[in-house]
């Protein structure tokens, strides 16, 4: 069944916007009474059918509101270094939304070769990855942060730094998060954070992890460490 995302629904119907109506009709070929569901991006999922068929302004009659759809008892935030090749980023976003993911946040640490994202682009990209992945809660994506700024924060859960250095002790994830607890796992750029980074996060209380014995690109990484936590969770 075909899901499309209606940020701010209300009441009984719902009229899809100009692109999802264009993309419902034009493209799908979908007609009057057609069954399709909805997501708002708080959690909730909707059962539907198409009432008006319009490529502008398609109207969805809503016959059943699924709330708390699969909402998990833990929350995941990582914040991750931007990368100079925007496509491996976007690939990540994809990726750990589809797997479940609530917070991202782009940090910017010394050795981050580019320091700005697409917004609005990689917005597209959460949405599109929650429909395809039947996800009702919208992953939040935060402005650039720096570094320092971003470890005197106040942040609750249980918070981890996965880095590649030798110069500490590191904990495979699994052996320092506990199933059901909120996580945050920082991800360096190509280069991986600096020894002083890494010694500020530590004096915040973050625990260093690793992700196993290969060196991973910083997009796989944060994949590998989105994967961690929700299997973990299973």
């Amino acid at each position: 069944m075909q899901i499309f995302y209606a940020p701010g629904i209300s009441g009984r119907t719902f009229i899809l916007d100009e692109k999802e109506s264009k993309h419902c009709i034009r493209v799908l070929r979908m007609t009057e009474g057609t069954p399709v569901r909805l997501i708002d991006g708080n959690g909730n999922l909707y059962e539907g059918f198409i009432s008006e068929p319009d490529s502008k302004r398609c109207m969805i009659s809503i016959s059943e509101i699924k709330s708390g759809y699969e909402k998990r008892n833990y929350r995941l935030h990582i914040a991750i270094s931007p990368l100079k090749n925007p496509e491996r980023f976007e690939w990540f976003i994809e990726k750990s939304v589809e797997i479940g993911m609530d917070e991202i946040t782009p940090l910017i640490c010394k050795n981050t070769e580019k320091q700005s994202v697409k917004r609005e682009r990689i917005n597209n990209i959460i949405v599109s990855a929650m429909k395809q992945s039947i996800k009702a809660i919208k992953t939040v994506l935060n402005e650039p942060c720096s570094f320092n700024d971003f470890i005197t924060s106040s942040m609750q859960g249980i918070n981890m730094i996965a880095h590649c250095s030798s110069n500490s002790d590191r904990s495979g994830i699994s052996e320092v998060y506990r199933k059901g607890e909120d996580a945050l796992i920082m991800i360096g750029p190509e280069g991986d954070f600096s020894d002083e980074e890494i010694t500020a996060a530590l004096r915040r209380n973050f625990i260093p992890v690793h992700l196993g014995s290969s060196r991973l690109r910083t997009e796989t990484a944060g994949i590998a460490a989105c994967h961690s936590i929700y299997f973990i969770n299973l």
